[in-house]
């Protein structure tokens, strides 16, 4: 982060505006618990606990020892399956299973904290960086919306959120963040229910509405990404209902805070495509313009069509960049 710093000095504040922290596989705050391009996990499988290395098991140990359970420092569990077994195949992971003892709690609450710890540290150096620089910070959490129905939520366990039917594990991580300043990056923002596999319990919506709670909770802003490239008008318009989403528990007349930006993958051949390109120019639009945007279709269709019009330039130039 030093090395950028210094590199990237005269460009902080005008040029690049905001710097996201890396803190883990793909730049998100989680343990490698489902390494899917090596082939060693598929979704949806429940992944596996990332605890074997010396530093980790030297210091359950010692978390054990002080806890008087020295039979629990020797590893993580062991009847918590395979990278791409599913809950109700491990005791664990079932749904009365080990997760919910003792035991699991004591690991559990361990094996989160460690992340935690984790990226406390990060945050406190990125942080004493690029204080003063002008840019923003943000943090990135995975949405990990797969097996989110079961009461275990083992994916999520193994990759070191601690959140189940009867505990948010997400409130820790958006008060850490607030404490720093970091901006919550979340993905899947773009999913809806019904395009999951059922049989996995799949719910990117609950998950997104329980993580919007949690934010503002800790009083820390808000940001969103699409998990899979999408170009379709589905998928942006349930960009849009999630940038602006209202909870339950919102009166109607209290106003929303709109995530605060969006980052939207990826940029491809497959953008710049003509009527994929005036989709793109359109949730532009409306996400910058939020509620002020909500102008009748033909509005929004003539105006589409002079900022498409606008941008052909550029268009065409990429266009062809990404075809070389």
């Amino acid at each position: 982060m030093r090395s950028f710093k210094e590199n990237f000095k005269d460009l902080l504040g005008e040029t690049i505006v905001e710097i996201q922290a890396g803190m883990g596989p793909a730049g998100e705050l989680r343990y490698p618990s489902y390494p899917e391009s090596n082939g060693t996990w598929k979704f949806p499988g429940i992944g596996a606990f990332q605890c074997y290395d010396k530093y980790m098991i030297s210091n359950l140990r010692a978390t054990a020892e002080a806890a008087g359970k020295k039979e629990w420092g020797n590893g993580g569990p062991s009847d918590a399956g395979h990278y791409n077994n599913w809950p109700e195949d491990t005791p664990f992971f079932r749904r009365d299973g080990g997760w919910n003892s003792p035991y699991g709690e004591f690991f559990l609450k361990w094996y989160s904290g460690m992340l935690l710890d984790h990226g406390e540290r990060i945050l406190t150096a990125a942080e004493s960086i690029f204080h003063g620089t002008g840019t923003k910070l943000s943090g990135k959490v995975a949405g990990i919306h797969w097996h989110y129905g079961t009461r275990s939520h083992a994916p999520e366990l193994t990759a070191g959120y601690y959140n189940t039917r009867l505990r948010d594990g997400y409130l820790p991580i958006a008060s850490m963040f607030a404490r720093h300043g970091v901006i919550f990056n979340f993905t899947c923002i773009e999913m809806k229910d019904w395009e999951q596999p059922g049989d996995a319990q799949c719910s990117p919506e609950k998950l997104i509405k329980q993580v919007v709670l949690a934010t503002r909770k800790a009083g820390v802003r808000l940001a969103g990404e699409n998990a899979l490239p999408r170009f379709d008008q589905d998928a942006h318009n349930q960009i849009i209902r999630n940038a602006s989403l209202r909870l339950p528990e919102d009166g109607r007349d209290t106003r929303v805070e709109p995530m605060c930006a969006f980052t939207y993958l990826r940029m491809s051949q497959h953008l710049f495509q003509p009527e994929n390109w005036r989709l793109f120019v359109s949730l532009v639009r409306k996400l910058a313009q939020g509620e002020a945007g909500l102008n009748s279709w033909e509005q929004e269709h003539r105006d589409t069509d002079s900022f498409v019009h606008a941008s052909g330039p550029f268009f065409k130039e990429a266009a062809a960049l990404m075809h070389n």
